[in-house]
C-alpha cells in the first residue's frame, strides 16, 4: 500500500513497541512507529475489510483509506489498555468498508418472501474449517453479507446495524435471516451438512 507515506526519521526500533508506547509515538508522528503499527495490523485489518468487500482491490483501498484516517486521528484516540487500539482501528476499517459499499449504492438486495422456515447454520459451523465458512460468506449478496458480518461477527445489534446502514431494524433482521438461509443452502451444496 504505497499510498501511505511516512515521515523520514533517522531512528528505527529493534524491538516491537508495546501497544501503549506505539500509540504515544504515533501521536508524535514518529514514522518508525507508524510503519510498525501498519506492519503489525495491516493483515488483520485487510481480512476484516475483505469480509465486507469480496473484491480484493476494494478491500485494499478501504484499508489504505482506513490507515490514513487512523494516522490522522490517532491524536484524538485515548488508549485504554490492551485491545483498545485494535478495537478502535477495527471500527475505522469497518466504516471505511461500509463507505465503499454505500458509494456503490448496492448495499441492500431485494428481499424475496419464502414460505419455508429458515434453517439456522449454528450447528454447521463446527463441522467446517474457518476458511470454508469465510469463502461461503464472501459469496453472499452484498446486503446479506454486510448485515451478517455486522451482526454475527462484529456483534452489533439490529438497532445499531440499522443506524449504521440507514435501514430499519426489521430490515436488518430480515437481511440476517436471508443471509443465514442462503448460507445454510450453500453449505448443504458443498457437502458441509
Amino acid at each position: 500500500m504505497e499510498a501511505l507515506q511516512y515521515q523520514n526519521n533517522n531512528h528505527k526500533y529493534s524491538n516491537q513497541l508495546e501497544e501503549g508506547e506505539l500509540v504515544k509515538k504515533c501521536k508524535d508522528h514518529d514514522a518508525s512507529a507508524q510503519k510498525e503499527l501498519y506492519d503489525k495490523y495491516m493483515d488483520q485489518m485487510y481480512r476484516i475489510s475483505l469480509r465486507y468487500l469480496a473484491n480484493e482491490a476494494e478491500a485494499e483501498d478501504a484499508v489504505t483509506e482506513g490507515f490514513l484516517k487512523i494516522f490522522s486521528k490517532v491524536g484524538s484516540f485515548e488508549y485504554r489498555g490492551k485491545g483498545s487500539l485494535t478495537g478502535w482501528m477495527k471500527r475505522i476499517i469497518v466504516n471505511e468498508s461500509l463507505m465503499v459499499l454505500r458509494k456503490r449504492k448496492h448495499l441492500l438486495v431485494d428481499i424475496h418472501e419464502t414460505d419455508h422456515k429458515l434453517k439456522s447454520i449454528d450447528g454447521v459451523e463446527s463441522n467446517l474449517q474457518e476458511e470454508d465458512i469465510i469463502n461461503e460468506i464472501k459469496k453472499l449478496p452484498k446486503g446479506y453479507r454486510t448485515v451478517f458480518n455486522l451482526y454475527a461477527i462484529e456483534g452489533f445489534s439490529h438497532r445499531e446495524i440499522g443506524e449504521k446502514l440507514g435501514i430499519s431494524e426489521n430490515t436488518s433482521k430480515s437481511q440476517l435471516s436471508k443471509a443465514r438461509a442462503s448460507l445454510a443452502k450453500s453449505l448443504v451444496k458443498i457437502g458441509a451438512v
